[in-house]
């Protein structure tokens, strides 16, 4: 009789706790996400890792701290006057002077007071033995830019002396400009700022002359001002850093291996595309977020290393943080492969020992054995099944969300569900409660929930003004995660905008602003 009793009450506590557990489920399409914020970040200067600076009022020992090589046999004249760096010139001198080393995904800009004369001023990338220069010079005419010119030097013998000049009726002259130079490791932009947004005024793709992704380049070429002119140029500061671009896209919160966001110091971690101008422009940041305010903090950059002598500006990548073996792994898609004719698009896998959250980092990366259109890829380790599973967008008639699996993580990998019916991009697998649920955005302005593993539709996201409008594009990235219970609001995605930047000419992705949206159930 006891031991039926207890029979009894097993089952209905068992009972309760499924109606409860039932009773507290929450199902995507029931929760509401509404915009909280929205920045484009554009060169933004609190959005920057530094490199090197000259900055003129820290300046002692001038020759020694910037040290000046002098390609003919006149010499200019360098002081610094009323806190800015004065260089003068009776006649034209081409001449390089020293700021920094070098980085070809950096963006380098001068901060020019006034030009007062003719010549040229710009970007030195040279070796010490000037075997390999990369020249890179903004013309002037006292206070207005005439032309862009890119110069590669080899072996002391000139491969290419071109205008690259872009949009130059657009530049109202002023007697304060700011020079943009934005490496993009095979191509470049030139933009130049006054109060308004930066103006693209030079871009080129130059890597059938040279790929500056090379890992010699990094490791051999230093950065220099270049001056060749007749006048006086005041400049407040010279400097390199890692920065924004133009904008941000292809959001991605960092996880553990199962696909539970990371968080660390109170804060969600976050891989995000940061545009330069088409493919291969872009290059992969890490950017950090307490997600109860809006202060998106820029922490770092990702390349790739292939073991083929080129740092690789992979993006559109997974990043997670394996517990079982303390290693940081990830999948990325190989859109450098746009730089090299006939080389393939594919999806890598990707690792490091190191935390390649900060600064400049660099993750192994290794062929996945998934080649042709396919990207956003989101891989979780199934503890139920004890099997690795990647969701990503393959081009089937247009891209559709497949589902892969394998019990290895990084090979071996076979499709299971999909494709769906709808366009998809930015697709990721994420837990809503204690269940899994598949999340897509698409061409069809809207963000489309799917099963786990089935992929079968579920429904559609609740947004209280999305990031697009009957004139834009809204193949978003959802990027929709569950927070701990203790924070003040349980779900909070991240998206983007597809607006891309104007003046820049010809085939672009250089989408877009950032919006934070808080979820909640009404």
């Amino acid at each position: 009789m006891i031991s039926y009793i207890k029979f009894i009450t097993i089952m209905i506590f068992l009972i309760d706790c499924g109606i409860l557990m039932a009773q507290n489920e929450v199902h995507p399409d029931e929760i509401t996400f509404v915009r909280q914020g929205v920045r484009r970040y554009i060169f933004n200067e609190n959005q920057q890792i530094p490199l090197s600076l000259l900055e003129p009022s820290e300046l002692i020992g001038l020759p020694v701290m910037h040290p000046v090589t002098y390609y003919a046999d006149s010499t200019i004249n360098t002081r610094i006057k009323n806190g800015r760096f004065l260089v003068t010139s009776d006649k034209k001198s081409p001449s390089a002077l020293w700021f920094g080393g070098f980085n070809p995904f950096a963006t380098y800009t001068i901060d020019l007071a006034s030009f007062k004369g003719l010549g040229e001023i710009g970007f030195d990338f040279s070796d010490a033995e000037n075997t390999e220069r990369f020249l890179l010079t903004i013309s002037f005419a006292n206070d207005s830019i005439t032309d862009v010119t890119q110069k590669i030097y080899r072996q002391g013998k000139t491969v290419i002396d071109e205008s690259i000049a872009i949009n130059l009726d657009q530049v109202i002259s002023s007697d304060s400009k700011k020079i943009i130079l934005q490496l993009l490791g095979s191509g470049l932009t030139v933009y130049i700022k006054n109060k308004d947004l930066p103006v693209a005024i030079g871009q080129i793709d130059f890597a059938e002359y040279i790929d500056l992704r090379e890992k010699q380049y990094l490791h051999s070429l230093q950065s220099n001002l270049y001056i060749n002119m007749q006048g006086e140029i005041l400049i407040d500061k010279i400097q390199s850093t890692l920065s924004t671009g133009v904008g941000l896209a292809d959001i991605r919160a960092i996880t553990y291996e199962d696909g539970t966001p990371f968080i660390d110091q109170n804060r969600v971690w976050y891989t995000m595309t940061m545009r330069g101008r088409a493919l291969p422009h872009p290059l992969q940041g890490v950017f950090s977020l307490d997600p109860t305010v809006f202060d998106l903090q820029f922490e770092g950059v990702i390349v790739f290393d292939r073991a083929d002598g080129l740092l690789r500006n992979d993006v559109a990548s997974h990043i997670f943080y394996d517990r079982k073996d303390s290693i940081w792994r990830g999948i990325t898609t190989g859109f450098s492969a746009f730089a090299k004719p006939g080389e393939k698009k594919q999806l890598l896998s990707v690792y490091s020992k190191k935390d390649p959250r900060f600064g400049f980092s660099v993750m192994k990366a290794n062929p996945l054995g998934i080649e042709g259109d396919i990207e956003d890829p989101h891989i979780i380790y199934d503890h139920q099944i004890k099997k690795w599973r990647i969701l990503a967008c393959e081009n089937i008639n247009g891209y559709k969300a497949v589902l892969m699996e394998s019990e290895n993580w990084n090979r071996g990998y076979h499709k299971i569900s999909g494709p769906v019916i709808h366009n998809s991009t930015g697709v990721s697998i994420q837990k809503i409660g204690n269940k899994r649920y598949c999340f897509s955005g698409s061409s069809e302005r809207k963000i489309y929930i799917y099963s786990y593993p089935d992929l079968i539709e579920k429904g559609i996201l609740n947004i209280d003004l999305p990031p697009w409008n009957s004139n834009s594009g809204s193949r978003i990235w959802p990027n929709i995660i569950e927070l701990p219970a203790d924070y003040p609001f349980r779900y909070i995605s991240l998206m983007m905008d597809r607006f891309n930047y104007p003046s820049i000419q010809g085939p672009q992705w250089s989408y877009g602003a950032i919006y934070l949206f808080h979820g909640y159930i009404r």
